[in-house]
């Protein structure tokens, strides 16, 4: 089983690119439990609410697998994770335990880099310092030994399909 999520900053095209991507392999894609979690949410969130949206992304991902041979996620725990680490300064270990067990899976990562134009919406908080965050994500993934590629440009979508099919042939 091969996992393939894209991640990186907000407003990167992550969501975009997974409708791109969904529509090419004719696969379908988890969405990211975060957005649908805090809109219902009606406050703001707590460092309390990153544990309940990860059990959700979690869920999500382990449903969404079924009999196939390839699964594409829009984010996943380490999102969760960089964002804990950076607003709050830890992490909860429910979460860290989770990502180790990860390690092990078949997993390629598209990470997005934040060059395009950040669009604001309410539950976007950071539209300056979002290749800051993009280097957390390279030390994240570089650190779990994860597979990945950086997703750049306007020819974003050309670049994930071009590497998915050049990487994985059961495609």
């Amino acid at each position: 089983m091969l996992k393939i999520i894209v991640t990186g900053p907000e407003s990167s095209g992550k969501t975009t690119l997974c409708k791109v991507l969904s529509e090419h392999y004719k696969i379908p894609f988890t969405k990211e439990f975060a957005r649908v979690y805090l809109a219902d949410l009606g406050k703001n969130y707590l460092q309390e609410d990153l544990l309940e949206i990860a059990t959700g992304q979690l869920e999500n991902e382990q449903l969404s697998i079924g009999n196939q041979q390839i699964s594409l996620h829009d984010t996943d725990l380490i999102t969760i994770k960089i964002w804990s680490d950076y607003k709050y300064g830890n992490c909860n270990n429910w979460i860290l335990e989770q990502i180790k067990k990860q390690k092990v899976e078949n997993r390629f990562y598209l990470l997005c880099k934040p060059d395009l134009k950040w669009d604001y919406d309410q539950l976007r908080e950071n539209p300056t310092n979002r290749n800051e965050l993009l280097e957390l994500y390279k030390q994240e993934l570089e650190s779990l030994g994860h597979k990945f590629l950086i997703i750049k440009g306007e020819d974003r979508n050309e670049q994930a399909i071009e590497s998915i099919s050049t990487n994985f042939s059961q495609l």
